[in-house]
Parts: structure tokens; sequence; C-alpha cells
């Protein structure tokens, strides 16, 4: 198992007829300790952030590949006791670099849309469950996260998540 995000580079074959890639195989020594059970796909236009979110009940290690475009994604350490707890992990992760995010339990996630659109997969070692979803707000100064692109879309769900409470009980 991966303490903090792990950022995986992958190859990618290209040839006159495009390319391959292979996305995910449980020979990866990072990932062969996940039993993944639910794949995800979200879409997003440019601007859009999603986040931050995570399941405390039922907490999820999410492995995240972007199939198009270009998304600036974050995760936040949300483990009481680790000493990371309330650092902020920041990646670019692009069709075109081919690079994947390996993020553990215990972990807030989101991610903003930095492309006219994206395409975002994504393998959970847990099932979502609608009653557990929870979420700190994407603008919390403790965090000081700079969003590449000031003009945002945030969903009204996302916009009334709470701050950043360092004496609350995550994981």
């Amino acid at each position: 198992m991966v303490d903090n995000p792990l950022l995986i580079n992958t190859k990618i074959y290209r040839d006159l007829r495009g390319y391959f890639s292979e996305v995910y195989t449980s020979k990866n020594r990072n990932l062969n300790k996940y039993k993944f059970v639910q794949d995800n796909i979200s879409s997003s236009k440019k601007g859009v952030i999603r986040g931050l979110h995570f399941q405390s009940k039922y907490p999820q290690t999410k492995f995240i590949t972007v199939l198009k475009g270009t998304i600036f994604d974050v995760a936040v350490d949300l483990r009481n006791k680790s000493k990371n707890f309330g650092k902020v992990f920041s990646y670019k992760l692009s069709d075109k670099k081919n690079n994947q995010l390996l993020i553990p339990r215990g972990f807030a996630h989101g991610f903003q849309c930095l492309t006219d659109y994206a395409i975002i997969h994504y393998k959970c070692d847990n099932y979502y469950y609608f009653d557990d979803q929870q979420g700190i707000s994407i603008n919390d100064e403790t965090f000081k996260i700079k969003w590449p692109i000031k003009t945002n879309i945030v969903s009204s769900k996302d916009k009334s998540l709470p701050i950043f409470n360092k004496d609350k009980k995550y994981f």
C-alpha cells in the first residue's frame, strides 16, 4: 500500500494508426495490493472544479487516469495521525503525458479541467455510497490551493462544503 499519492508514468506506443497504452495491470507492484471494485468516468468542461470529496465510513483508494484533456488534480491528506495531515498534493495529469495518480484511502480529492474538456477514468477499491459523500471547500484558506483557472464552474453542492477543521476526526 502507498502512504501518499503516487504519480505513475506509463508508456505510450505510437505509430501511424494512433497509440496503445496499458492503463491498468495487476502486475504493477504499486497497484496489485488493491482490489478495485468500481470504475467511474466523468467528463468536464474547461474551468470545472469537482471536489474536494471523500467518504469516511467507506473510504476509497482512487486510481486516476485522464483519457482526454488535462486536469489539475488535488489530494488532501485527512488522516489525522499522518505526519502529512492537512497537506495538499497537486499534479497536472493529461492524456499527452499519459501519467496517472494513485490516491490512497484517507484523502480528499478534487480536480479542475484545464482544457476545453476532459474525460477522467478512475478505479476505486470501495463502492460509492450516496449517504457517505463528504467534502471540504475548494477555497479553504488553510490549503491555499492555487487553482490554475480563476473563473471556475462549481456545483451548488460543492460550493456549500464546509471548511477544514484540524480538530475534527476525519480518518
